[in-house]
């Protein structure tokens, strides 16, 4: 029997493994259900993924470039957004950007975090779990100094463990404030 070439099989696995993720958590996680929500034979999730480590990172992989990609694409980082170096100006951007995570089906943001938490208990996860602290300091770091680019991240991921944990909505006007004393910080 010819080996199907499926060029795609690697990426479907990493879809299905956030699908599973998302609906029973990491510990629902396992290559038999990996495969079975992929709709692959059990023996692909092993070769291309040796561990659950593996296929957690990569999956990790891919919330931290949805995320980054996203933040890139926001009109407070593609061009659109107030003059660098204004702090209520960034303030008011990340706050927007914030919001839209919150605006909609919080299960996206959820399983974000899920995975980035994940490397408390998971050693291997964090390399990729500061890569994603690093691209969105970066990120940030084209409208401030890389020293309050970093504090702004922590105080974004404050937040949002915040508001996700105790299940309150997202505060507006006190995210707001709070990223706006940051960045007025530096000033």
């Amino acid at each position: 029997m010819a080996r199907r070439y499926d060029p795609e099989r690697r990426t479907r696995i990493v879809d299905a493994a956030l699908r599973v993720i998302a609906a029973d958590g990491i510990a629902g996680l396992s290559h038999r259900t990996v495969a079975a929500e992929a709709d692959v034979p059990l023996g692909s999730t092993t070769y291309h993924f040796g561990s659950l480590d593996e296929l957690l990172t990569a999956a990790l992989r891919r919330s931290n470039e949805n995320f980054a990609q996203a933040l890139r694409d926001s009109a407070a980082f593609a061009g659109e957004s107030s003059a660098q170096g204004t702090g209520g100006g960034l303030a008011d951007d990340l706050t927007r950007v914030l919001g839209e995570c919150f605006a909609g089906e919080r299960g996206a943001i959820e399983l974000e975090y899920e995975l980035y938490l994940a490397a408390l208990r998971r050693p291997a996860l964090r390399p990729v779990a500061a890569e994603w602290t690093q691209s969105a300091v970066e990120v940030l770091s084209a409208r401030t100094d890389p020293a309050t680019a970093r504090a702004l991240v922590a105080l974004m991921d404050g937040v949002c463990l915040q508001v996700m944990l105790t299940g309150s909505a997202f505060d507006v006007a006190y995210t707001r404030e709070m990223l706006a004393r940051v960045v007025d910080g530096c000033a």
